[in-house]
């Protein structure tokens, strides 16, 4: 089985993200559990997790269809001390806020080098904040966005992700999250999958972003389209619903228009062969 949303609005708190999926015909969600353009928020309270916890299980939400993002503002490749650390206290807080709703996933985007240290040495520092943050908090999976490689963002390529999570001390809790404009945009095609398997292995997917591109393959560009909208076109999507490969992971829209939502999920569950 595939779980098929989007990424949800958290507003009024984090126990509305169930209901706002629920009405799109979502079997999966995404959401931010604080706001994603601070570095830190006021922690999650009492009621709040409880009421999250009791919707997803009454809507049918197990923590593997629910993919958790962190904010914009982390870098945990930051070139410079100060950034790098508060990066680093920023992720561990989301991580944490993940661990007490009893979700075992956070999706991020890996970090940039700001043009002033090497790639290496950026993918150094991004493995050395994950290892930080797994051994201040239990339970959580740290997984890996690809990136589209716009100005210094590391991520692009499947070998970077792959050299992070080789620098990983428990590679039980790290995996990738494979957004198609992403790896349209970075020069991947139709064959994204295989070539995924064979840099970094399929074993470590834990979730997929599924957005059509607005701009050429190889563009470097990250402007997501509808679904069958844009330059990747719908061959690629009703591709990946037939890989079995694939079973077990939320997939989520992080496309343009929410009103298309739900017929968007409605073709991605009939090309799974689902209701």
């Amino acid at each position: 089985m595939k779980y098929i949303g989007a990424h949800v609005s958290a507003a009024g708190g984090v126990e509305n993200a169930p209901l706002r999926a629920q009405e799109i015909g979502a079997t999966a969600f995404a959401l931010f559990t604080k706001n994603q353009k601070q570095w830190m928020s006021p922690p999650l309270t009492a009621e709040s997790i409880a009421l999250f916890k009791q919707r997803c299980e009454e809507l049918g939400y197990p923590p593997c269809s629910i993919l958790a993002h962190d904010g914009y503002l982390i870098n945990l490749g930051h070139p410079q001390t100060e950034g790098l650390e508060r990066s680093r206290e920023s992720f561990i807080d989301e991580m944490a806020r993940c661990e007490v709703l009893g979700l075992d996933r956070l999706n991020f985007h890996p970090g940039s080098h700001l043009k002033e240290i090497s790639e290496e040495e950026c993918l150094r520092r991004i493995a050395e904040s994950i290892n930080m943050a797994l051994d201040r908090t239990h339970g959580v999976t740290a997984v890996l966005e690809n990136t589209a490689g716009q100005g210094s963002n590391m991520g692009y390529r499947f070998e970077h992700l792959a050299a992070i999570i080789a620098q990983v001390e428990d590679k039980s809790r790290v995996g990738v999250c494979i957004d198609t404009c992403h790896a349209f945009a970075a020069g991947y095609g139709f064959d994204m999958m295989d070539q995924l398997d064979s840099t970094v292995g399929i074993k470590y997917l834990r979730g997929m972003h599924l957005n059509d591109a607005k701009k050429p393959a190889g563009s470097r560009v990250d402007r997501h389209s509808p679904i069958g909208q844009g330059e990747i076109g719908s061959a690629l999507f009703e591709q990946l619903m037939k890989d079995s490969r694939l079973d077990g992971i939320p997939f989520i829209l992080e496309t343009p228009e929410p009103d298309l939502w739900p017929s968007e999920i409605a073709q991605l569950k009939a090309w799974a062969n689902q209701k």
